[in-house]
């Protein structure tokens, strides 16, 4: 088996050091594909300087958003098995063990990292709790399914899946794309608890209200449009 880390990046000069050495160090045989989006803080030289000779680096002319990276990402897969993984620290890549077991033992073609099902999580922002909630219910009603947290970073899926699954959101729209479209092909979903290590604005957090906006186009959108 081996493994496709995914690994979008937009202005993460502070933290791309730790998140790559951490992706390195998991167990499995991988390949690991970094995306950088227009980064203007210097994170792109980094990664050209320092990773483009071990790693898939591929460089945006222009930011277009996670979304778009993660599309960029996704041409280029050669592994069994795909995970993304955000740049920043919100998400430890030792827990890659548990997303691939349901994949691995045949139960699961997709597994989603639930940050609500008990695992450690930073306390922090109320409205974005309630904002993910909401969000993760329209699309469970939309898309008849009954996930905990539809807008985590942390999914993993057989790299299969992309041979008929193009995706066409630009930013954080991706994820319930993602979901609207693994729903309507009726693919097995499991979700496991995941630690979360969130971020505030100051630290880089980059999602905001208009975003959530958008995410409630695209639960509907997708729920009736490929």
């Amino acid at each position: 088996m081996k493994l496709s880390v995914v690994v979008p990046v937009y202005n993460e000069k502070g933290t791309i050091h730790t998140i790559l050495e951490r992706i390195e160090q998991s167990e499995f045989e991988k390949e690991i594909i970094i995306i950088d989006d227009f980064s203007t803080d210097g994170t792109r030289e980094i990664l050209q300087n320092e990773y483009a000779a071990q790693h898939k680096l591929l460089l945006h002319p222009r930011n277009r958003g996670k979304g778009a990276a993660l599309s960029t990402g996704f041409e280029h897969v050669s592994g069994d098995i795909v995970i993304i993984q955000d740049a920043d620290l919100e998400y430890d890549p030792s827990e890659y063990p548990r997303l691939l077991e349901p994949i691995i033992e045949g139960r699961a073609d997709v597994v989603y990292g639930s940050r609500f099902l008990g695992g450690p999580h930073r306390v922090l922002y109320f409205w974005h709790y309630v904002g993910n909630k909401l969000m993760t219910l329209l699309s469970n009603a939309f898309n008849n399914i009954n996930l905990t947290d539809m807008e985590t970073c942390y999914k993993a899926f057989r790299s299969e899946i992309l041979n008929d699954m193009k995706f066409h959101s630009q930013r954080f729209g991706f994820e319930p794309e993602f979901t609207a479209k693994v729903a309507r092909r009726r693919l097995k979903i499991f979700e496991v608890p995941i630690s979360y290590y969130g971020r505030t604005y100051e630290e880089g957090k980059k999602i905001t209200w208009k975003d959530a906006i958008s995410a409630v186009y695209c639960i509907v959108k997708y729920r009736f449009f490929d």
